[in-house]
């Protein structure tokens, strides 16, 4: 959990790799941690996505995080785990599945849009939560509950975040945003846009800018001012 939460801290940005397939897996993952993104995650309705998260975790293993997204039952938690999974992420909230991906030292992120539905997953033991869909209407719901979530949980935004507006995002108190992969291979990444920086240069200089300003109302990954 401390390299999720180091990833993250250096990098607010987790790679959906939608729809990847097994054969491209390392390049693009390669690519991506090459760019500064540490987190990625591969949606198992994805082709053969237990090939790919092997294939990703054996590459890159000590250098970044590699997840299951779409993960709705603790038989798929073991599936992914056993695959070399360390992130298990979901579209819902599944008591089952937030205790099985615990039990099986992993991250947990359950999918959240209500207050009733974080609680929910708190309860279960989640330290992370995944607001989505983030827009429309993520912002203000994020800024109204901050101040109720409990210390040491973090909120990550996905759907309809990107980086023109990743910069409120993380003022408002989210410890990361999600992003479809926007390339397949590493040849196809715009040369100059993605440094060590992440998203883009304009991308990290928000991220920069934006944690001085992130309020302390709510405990995130990122380190406090």
């Amino acid at each position: 959990m401390r390299l999720f939460d180091d990833a993250v801290a250096a990098m607010p940005v987790i790679a959906i790799l939608r729809g990847i397939a097994p054969d491209e897996a390392v390049e693009v993952g390669e690519a991506l941690v090459e760019a500064g993104i540490l987190v990625l995650e591969v949606p198992l309705n994805s082709p053969a996505p237990l090939a790919s998260i092997a294939q990703l975790a054996d590459a890159l293993s000590g250098r970044a995080v590699v997840g299951a997204g779409t993960v709705l039952s603790a038989h798929s938690v073991n599936e992914v785990a056993d695959a070399g999974a360390a992130l298990v992420v979901s579209p819902n909230v599944d008591a089952g599945v937030v205790q099985r991906t615990l039990a099986r030292g992993m991250v947990s992120l359950p999918g959240v849009r209500t207050p009733t539905e974080m609680f929910t997953a708190i309860d279960a033991g989640a330290k992370h939560l995944k607001l989505f869909p983030a827009e429309p209407g993520g912002l203000p719901l994020l800024q109204a509950v901050r101040a109720v979530l409990p210390d040491g949980v973090s909120v990550f935004a996905v759907g309809g975040v990107a980086a023109s507006n990743l910069g409120p995002w993380l003022a408002a108190g989210a410890a990361a945003a999600k992003a479809a992969r926007p390339k397949s291979r590493r040849r196809d990444l715009p040369a100059g846009r993605y440094g060590r920086g992440g998203f883009s240069k304009g991308a990290n200089r928000r991220r920069g800018n934006t944690r001085r300003r992130r309020p302390n109302t709510i405990k995130t990954t990122t380190k406090r001012p």
